[in-house]
């Protein structure tokens, strides 16, 4: 028998329902007899096969019409259609006897009703049937009880798997998964019949964090019922969880052919498509979705995510996020998204609220790396090279990536320390040498080490076998910097600028020789064009002071 304790503490604690327990008179019997006792018996087993039998024996017997006979059809008609909802059989209709106490557990039931039987009740459906009123959702104070009341139903019937199978159910709920484990495989050891059981093995192995051996238990079912939308949905939900998207994506798709309005797998099957990058088809399920819960929040964030990764759209992405962070400020995945579109932005406005929300995700969770990281690109577009350098320790510590080495070489540069700068440029060179951003970056900083050799060679090289415009205005401004007169160095800035005329780099450094020559007209003509492009530009801005007269800033 199950050794499950009387009492259990745990489970939904957002559940602000008191339990609702409904008693129960003490049954009366409709029937006596060996057929009726056979009836009951079958019926009590919870096995499909006996309970298909136990109707066709009230059919066959002509007992449909009896008060006895309606109320044990219907008995098995609920409880096939719970325990086994892909059952193909054809079941009798429910027509039970009003003044029956199955009825009215039944009813109760639906109206997510317990009803708690008579303290000695010896009716094992009288302390089964009450079961159907438990979801997910119901009040975790109920689920002590139902399982008192089950371990009562096995002393009387332990030949049923109906009750270790429901604990395990109420233990899966409760995430007493080792528990629901012990409670299926009981079931599953009275009838190898009994393949619910082994559905339940295989959800809590998922739920537990397993979903490769929940997929091979499924899998092997599949082959054994494979009509069962059941183990389908539930295959799905594993290879789901494994993100195994080769397998996970059709089986999803079948799932949603048979119930196209299922919210859950819509979700799915949209966080598949944006994560393979297939934003189109992505929306179509969010279209989908949007008119059975618009305010769901995982559906909110795939839409700014469609918005932004799909259509570039940082304003649509940002309302979005900004619809989860009215209902949950503190929601971090949509609040460092937020952030990250924000800092990005061209608006002050847009940097204002950025800084902001970011000041609020250091306090909430500073230490995931994703927020020092966002507090490292700050403090770098700032040029606070003090502060990025600290938030650029605490990132090492925990990962190495290219990005983090390119901000350890602005931050090394812009604190004077070129030695420690080219560290980072000859890292991430050496990661790899056919990158032009990874170039760009070493022979800055080889330049910044009087390296002026290597970087020509470079230059030269790179100068020769490219013909994107873009790249070369890159290559024209780092020649301008090896120049040993600034006549030399406003003809490779003026190349630069021919082949990419928003180039930032150039254009300060085109204003910076007008600047330094004293020709205002033409230094004036440049910052111009740089605040255009840069307006928060922290040197600009310096620079902007300066010229404010000449600006017509006055």
């Amino acid at each position: 028998m199950c050794n499950f304790p009387p009492a259990f503490a745990g489970g939904n604690k957002d559940t602000p329902e008191a339990p609702v327990i409904q008693p129960l008179e003490p049954a009366t019997s409709l029937n006596t007899g060996g057929l009726a006792d056979e009836i009951r018996s079958l019926t009590e087993t919870g096995i499909l096969s006996s309970m298909l039998h136990a109707v066709e024996l009230i059919r066959s017997r002509d007992l449909s019409a009896t008060d006895f006979g309606r109320l044990m059809s219907g008995v098995n008609t609920v409880l096939i259609r719970r325990v086994y909802p892909d059952s193909l059989a054809r079941l009798p209709a429910v027509d039970m006897p009003q003044t029956s106490n199955y009825t009215r557990i039944l009813r109760e039931a639906e109206r997510g009703v317990y009803t708690r039987p008579p303290p000695d009740s010896n009716d094992f459906l009288e302390l089964v049937l009450p079961f159907l009123a438990v979801n997910n959702h119901s009040d975790n104070n109920l689920w002590p009880i139902i399982l008192w009341d089950l371990e009562r139903a096995q002393q009387l019937q332990s030949a049923s798997v109906l009750p270790p199978y429901f604990s395990g159910i109420i233990l899966e709920y409760s995430g007493r998964y080792d528990e629901a484990v012990l409670a299926f495989n009981k079931a599953y050891s009275i009838s190898n019949e009994f393949y619910p059981a082994q559905i339940g093995i295989a959800r809590v192995d998922r739920l537990k964090g397993n979903p490769a051996a929940a997929a091979a238990i499924l899998s092997n079912l599949a082959v054994v019922y494979p009509d069962s939308g059941e183990i389908r949905r539930e295959l799905a939900l594993c290879y789901y969880a494994n993100h195994d998207w080769p397998r996970a994506l059709p089986a999803i798709e079948e799932i949603l052919r048979a119930e196209p309005r299922d919210g859950e797998f819509l979700l799915m099957r949209a966080h598949i498509l944006i994560d393979q990058g297939h934003y189109s088809q992505a929306n179509t399920s969010l279209d989908n979705y949007a008119s059975i819960n618009s305010n769901n929040r995982d559906y909110l964030y795939m839409r700014a995510q469609v918005q932004f990764d799909g259509s570039r759209n940082r304003d649509s992405a940002l309302n979005y996020l900004r619809s989860i962070l009215r209902t949950s400020p503190n929601d971090t995945q949509a609040m460092i998204f937020a952030v990250t579109l924000l800092m990005d932005s061209q608006r002050e406005g847009d940097h204002a609220e950025g800084r902001e929300l970011l000041e609020r995700l250091r306090q909430a969770a500073g230490s995931l790396t994703e927020v020092m990281t966002l507090s490292l690109r700050d403090a770098v577009r700032r040029e606070s090279w003090q502060e990025a350098q600290r938030y650029l320790n605490s990132v090492l510590a925990v990962r190495r990536t290219a990005e983090d080495l390119t901000d350890g070489y602005y931050i090394e540069r812009g604190l004077g320390n070129n030695s420690r700068a080219l560290t980072y440029a000859r890292e991430l060179y050496d990661r790899d040498n056919s990158n032009n951003d990874y170039t760009v970056i070493y022979i800055s900083a080889l330049i910044d080490n009087n390296q002026r050799t290597e970087a020509s060679r470079l230059i030269e090289s790179r100068l020769n076998s490219i013909t994107n415009t873009q790249l070369k205005s890159r290559f024209f401004y780092l020649r301008s910097r090896l120049q040993t007169n600034s006549d030399d160095a406003l003809g490779d800035l003026r190349s630069s600028l021919f082949e990419d005329p928003r180039n930032l780099d150039a254009i300060i450094a085109m204003f910076e020789i007008y600047h330094n020559r004293r020709e205002e007209r033409r230094a004036v003509y440049y910052l111009r064009q740089a605040l255009a492009i840069a307006p928060d530009h922290p040197q600009l801005r310096r620079y902007e002071i300066e010229y404010a007269s000449l600006l017509g800033r006055n």
